[in-house]
């Protein structure tokens, strides 16, 4: 750990050099209280106390509670909208858009104890939601499907429409929604495959690889012809 640098919850995390709490502790220490406590029971006196910084500091990067609570649920865990331009571009093989996908989703686990933190607060919006859910969906998840209909669409020469392409889109996400979600089981029945960075990469390809299985299966049982590209 450098000198220009702390500890919020054994997570090490950059502070400023006047000794100002930075933007990045609150959103560690939110993170962790909102994941444990919820939103309605977590008060910004708490989350203040456990970065070490005044409370006039959350008004000033975040602009309120909900404003710093969006920020916690959205931002450890990368924005979709980086996601897509990663493996929506029309110059991808349909492999390396694959690849780029499931990179994305494994990304997070690399952070470790953070990544828990993020699923659990995912959990605990889903049963006290406060409508930051259903925002993602509008604003993020949406997107992110249609993008990925958009890549197999130009793959297999199917209209966007297609329930062939909406089910198979689905179906090639699902693997990493799980991976993240449950994290805490993947570690108790097989804890190697999330040990290290290297082992997370690998599942990203070991999941490019039944992806791409998937589609080729698809293509047979549609009797579609192969991409010329």
């Amino acid at each position: 750990m450098t000198s220009h640098e702390t500890l919020i919850n054994g997570v090490s995390t950059p502070r400023r050099v006047d000794g100002e709490v930075s933007r990045e502790r609150l959103l560690m220490a939110a993170l962790r209280l909102f994941a444990e406590s919820g939103f309605a029971k977590t008060s910004t006196r708490q989350i203040a106390a456990q970065a070490g910084a005044n409370v006039g500091a959350i008004a000033y990067y975040f602009g309120d509670k909900m404003g710093l609570y969006k920020a916690a649920f959205v931002e450890p865990l990368g924005s979709p909208h980086d996601d897509i331009a990663a493996f929506a571009p029309a110059h991808l093989s349909l492999e390396q858009a694959f690849l780029a996908l499931y990179m994305g989703f494994m990304a997070p686990l690399k952070q470790g104890v953070v990544a828990q933190w993020c699923m659990r607060l995912h959990y605990r919006e889903m049963l006290e939601p406060t409508g930051v859910w259903a925002e993602e969906i509008t604003n993020g998840i949406v997107p992110y499907h249609a993008a990925l209909v958009d890549v197999l669409a130009r793959d297999m020469g199917l209209p966007k429409d297609s329930e062939h392409l909406q089910r198979l889109s689905i179906s090639i996400v699902a693997p990493g929604v799980f991976g993240c979600m449950a994290h805490d089981v993947i570690d108790v029945i097989a804890p190697q495959l999330f040990a290290n960075d290297a082992a997370i990469d690998e599942m990203a390809h070991h999941h490019t690889r039944c992806a791409l299985a998937m589609v080729a299966a698809e293509k047979v049982r549609l009797n579609l012809q192969p991409n010329p590209a």
